[in-house]
This record gives C-alpha cells, structure tokens and sequence, in this order.
C-alpha cells in the first residue's frame, strides 16, 4: 500500500512539475510558435529529461543579477548618439541604419577609413603593430583567444604595451578561452599589469543552470587602440590553422580594420561589457572628444546584439538587408541554421529576381550543424540561391554585401546562437570601395568552392535526409 501511495505521489508531482514547465513555455515571452511547439512536445514526451533539458537549455537568461548590472552600467555611459557627428546616407538604405540605430542606438557616423585585411595572419600582425604604436590605450575582447603562435603575439604586445605605461585592458570569454585564462600566459599578463577579466565566467558549472544558461556566451571580436582605432570581423585570436580543432583547418576569416568615429562605438560596446563585469569604471574615457573624421565619408554604425537587448534583432538586421536589395546580396557564414523568418527572407530575395548567393563551409567542425543547414538547401535551389560549399579550409567569415554599396561586417553567423543566444558585434557601412573589396574576397570564395546542385541534393540517401531534417527539427529548441 505504501508503495503505491509513493508511486501515485510521485506521479501527481510529476505531473504538476510537467504543468508548471508547460505553463512557463507558454507564458515565456518572445518564443516563437515553432519553439513553443518543439519544447511542448520534449516535455510531455519525457517528463523527467524534459524538464531538465528546459531548465538548462531553455530560458534565454544571463542572470536577474547580470541584466540587473549591465542595466546600471549602460546608464551611467555617455549616450550612445554622443559618439560621432550622425552622416547622412542614402533614402533607400536609410530605415536599414534607423533600424540599426533602434537595436543599440548608435547613428552612422562618417569620416571613417577602412581596410580589409589580407589574411588572419596579416590581422594579427596589423593588431600587434597597432598595439606597438599605443600611446594611452589598448582593449580587446575575444571569444576565442589561443596561446599559439599569433596568440602569443598579441599577448607579447600587450605585456610590452603595459611596459611602456599603455593602459591595457583584455578581456576573454570564459569557457571559449578558458584553455588560455588557466594558463601561465594569462598570469604573465596580469604581472606585467595588464588588467584582465573572464567574459560572462561559469563558475561553479553544477550552480550555474540556477544563475542563467552556462553556453549563452560572449562571442564578440572587438579590438579599439586609443579610441581611434578599431577591428571588427570574425577572427579570433588565433592561428588559421585553429590547433583545437585542426583537421577543419585553415580557419578562413574576413577583417576590416577601422579608423576614425566609429571606433568610438566599439569603445562604448566594449566599455559596456567590461563595466558589466569587472568593478571599474572608465566611463570618463567617453567623455574626451571623439576621434577627428578622416577624409571621405563612409558611414559606419555599430550594431552590437545579445540576450540583453530587443529579442530578434540580429535577424530583424538580416532580413532587412536581404529585403533592401535591388539587384544582389552575397552572403558567406559558417554556421548556416536560420530560423523560418530568415529562410523565407533569402529565397524571397532570390524569388524577387535579385542574384542572390549563400557560400558555406563544405567541411564543417560541427556534425550538427552541418546537417541542419544541408537541411534547407533544397528550398533554397529551389528558390534560385546561387549556394556554394567552400572547400579551402573552414570558411569561418561572417560577410554580406548588397548592391556592390552596402557592407555588414562582424562576428554574428546565421544560426540560432548567434540570433538569440549569443554577445555578438557587427559594423555595417556604406561605402562603394570597402564593398567592392569584400565582394572580390567573397568572389575568391566562390572561386574555392563547389556549386550545389538540385541534382546533388536529390542524389542524397533517404538516411541522409532524414537525419538532416531530424537535427533541423530540434532547432527551435535552442
């Protein structure tokens, strides 16, 4: 009898614990149908699992005491519309950096000058001479950050830096670098007075589902020299041959380096992330006057997004550069997973008539990820999306380009991580010169990959497609 009281206690507790989960995937806000659907169904199916898999993967949340801090610190910072003179760009690109400036309240600002880099080992050499060159200041932050050979490099300037009475600031994301903020390069840093600090760090990883999701990380690339200079792109402070991870190598990755008004909008991203976790306030530093315009014109705006600010706004950016193109839009991503909003934009880019044409990595250091976004090549052809597979190395850049005049630029990919989850930062400019080099890079891109075909994809095993669209269907819960 008591077995079966306890068994009938345990089912009704079971069963208001399923309620209640149920009730929260209902009542959560900003959770799209599909994800709402997707999360009822893991529940009721496997109660127990369910709700654990709900409790750690779930909730899109940092932290009552994280959102509470960044909130405080983003108040005491100077407002964003303070930082740069606002430069007129064109009436049809126009709501693309209104709606730029609703995400995260920078307005394009001009006189800048921009260069694409080479390569990634030509980007760590630009940083480190960069860093040599640093007169009051230096602050980079890296979700990826190695103690290889061009690690090193950028730690050795940053020591020399801090020598030489620079004030140097690094920060790392905690489980993307923690390989590095455990090491003895990490100390060596700090003895020779370079201020560091981990990026929303894990902590006790048993206690941290309690405090907020342990893998919404901070995926930002942001490097600002002396408020005048700044990096943004999708590289990591890294080899290209990505030793972690070496059979995907090389690691293909696309960087601009800025001068000018707009490293000032860096210089606030990445002022809001470190006051958000260390106790220190350099706020006083977006006080002086911004850097003077270089020649020429080139609006620039930053759009930095995460789990703090408006849901869906990384792909709000997205589609809305998609839907403003008039006669192309050339995309490169590694991680290719989009929500239907997303999908439905692309194809009807290329529906519309505009030439329209997504490159992804052929090899991809995800299995998962890979057979999500195979998953929606079909529909994609389908449309008329010119899709290629790049076949040189991991191709790791996050690019967009619109009618040979427009440029979006950073460190957010095209998957639900990076729409929802992640800290991203991206920099989106108008200008004819800078976009004209990065369409003869993604050009090179095209050159190295391989065209998927309808037939390539019709030719596919039935075990292959069910496997593709199984891992796809599982989406909407992350």
């Amino acid at each position: 009898m008591e077995t079966l009281l306890s068994s009938s206690l345990y089912g009704i507790l079971l069963t208001l614990a399923d309620l209640a989960v149920m009730a929260r995937i209902l009542l959560r806000p900003n959770r799209d149908p599909a994800s709402r659907i997707a999360w009822l169904v893991v529940v009721g199916a496997v109660p127990v699992m369910g709700i654990m898999i709900y409790v750690l993967f779930g909730e899109v949340s940092i932290g009552r005491r994280r959102v509470k801090r960044m909130r405080e610190v983003l108040a005491r910072l100077p407002k964003a519309t303070d930082h740069g003179t606002p430069a007129p760009v064109p009436d049809h690109y126009a709501s693309l950096f209104q709606l730029g400036h609703s995400i995260g309240g920078f307005r394009p600002v001009g006189g800048n000058a921009a260069r694409l880099l080479a390569d990634s080992n030509a980007t760590i050499d630009a940083m480190v001479a960069d860093i040599d060159a640093a007169t009051d200041h230096v602050h980079l932050l890296f979700y990826i950050w190695l103690a290889d050979n061009n690690g090193r490099k950028v730690i050795e300037a940053l020591i020399r830096a801090a020598g030489r009475g620079v004030t140097c600031r690094a920060m790392a994301d905690d489980l993307g670098s923690r390989a590095l903020i455990h090491s003895e390069h990490w100390q060596a840093m700090r003895r020779a007075g370079v201020r560091l600090a981990s990026g929303l760090p894990i902590g006790n990883p048993l206690l941290r589902p309690f405090a907020g999701r342990i893998d919404l990380r901070n995926h930002r690339k942001i490097v600002v020299i002396d408020g005048a200079i700044t990096y943004c792109g999708s590289q990591n402070c890294a080899d290209p041959e990505f030793l972690v991870k070496a059979r995907f190598a090389p690691w293909v990755d696309a960087v601009v380096r800025f001068e000018g008004p707009i490293a000032r909008q860096n210089q606030v991203l990445f002022a809001s992330d470190w006051m958000a976790g260390v106790d220190e306030d350099f706020g006083d530093l977006l006080h002086v006057p911004a850097p003077q315009p270089a020649s020429g014109a080139m609006p620039a705006q930053v759009v930095g997004t995460g789990p703090t600010v408006r849901p869906a706004a990384m792909r709000e950016l997205f589609a809305s550069l998609m839907f403003s193109a008039r006669r192309e839009i050339v995309i490169s991503t590694p991680y290719y997973v989009p929500d239907e909003a997303l999908q439905d934009a692309i194809c009807t880019s290329a529906y519309r008539g505009v030439e329209t044409t997504l490159i992804v990595p052929a090899l991809n250091d995800s299995r998962i990820v890979s057979a999500a976004s195979r998953s929606y090549y079909a529909e994609l052809i389908a449309a008329g999306v010119k899709l290629y597979e790049f076949s040189g190395g991991l191709l790791h850049a996050k690019t967009l380009t619109v009618d040979g005049e427009l440029t979006l630029i950073g460190s957010a990919n095209m998957d639900r991580r990076s729409l929802d989850l992640n800290y991203e930062n991206n920099i989106l400019v108008h200008d004819a010169e800078l976009t004209a080099a990065l369409r003869a890079r993604q050009a090179d891109y095209v050159g190295r990959s391989t065209r998927v075909t309808r037939e390539a994809v019709e030719a596919w095993p039935m075990t292959r497609r069910l496997w593709n669209n199984a891992i796809a269907t599982l989406g909407p819960l992350f």
